[in-house]
């Protein structure tokens, strides 16, 4: 395993895309993920590479690919809200909040990991991810984060920064009595 680590660093290293190229098929996920991230640094991971790690059997190559394609939007990553790994949904999330192409359908997919995802940090991801989208069609849901866990809250109150009105201000006002001290603070801050 180190030698292969120590090839995909030569590769990087040498701008050698055709063993890099090779090495993003390994049967070890952690060399699959690393040699896909060198060819990312490259400049030189294409569309096919970056889909194909999208639907790799490992979580780890799935959240690395995510977190490389947040940024190519011809790249269709919100299917992977649904994935299996709750690792995965998260980080499809935080892509998903990085993306100025949202849609009302990805919002509303969002919404729903955001108020019925049986995970905790995939309810706060997607929290985040409607807060940084910032579209009026994801306040109910980030509304709705206000009574879950501490942590989806906390994120909840952070998530209502890009919102006005009276309905993000009763939700505030309400913060500055919450049992937890870091969600009376965030509200504090924002009012």
């Amino acid at each position: 395993m180190a030698s292969r680590r120590s090839d995909v660093l030569r590769a990087e290293l040498e701008a050698d895309v055709a063993v890099l190229s090779q090495l993003v098929n390994d049967d070890s996920s952690s060399i699959r993920a690393l040699a896909l991230g060198a060819l990312h640094r490259l400049g030189v991971a294409t569309h096919d590479t970056l889909t194909r790690a999208l639907a790799d059997d490992d979580r780890d190559v799935r959240c690395r690919a995510l977190e490389l394609a947040h940024s190519s939007l011809e790249i269709s990553i919100d299917h992977l809200l649904s994935d299996a790994d709750d690792l995965v949904v998260e980080t499809c999330c935080w892509a998903l909040g990085e993306r100025p192409d949202s849609t009302p359908e990805i919002r509303g997919r969002l919404s729903a990991v955001a108020t019925s995802h049986e995970v905790p940090i995939c309810r706060e991801a997607a929290v985040a991810a409607l807060g940084a989208i910032g579209q009026d069609d994801g306040l109910d849901a980030i509304l709705h984060g206000m009574t879950d866990k501490p942590a989806v809250r906390r994120r909840a109150v952070l998530a209502l920064a890009p919102f006005d009105g009276p309905l993000v201000t009763a939700a505030l006002e309400q913060a500055l009595t919450d049992r937890d001290r870091q969600v009376r603070q965030a509200a504090e801050d924002l009012l």
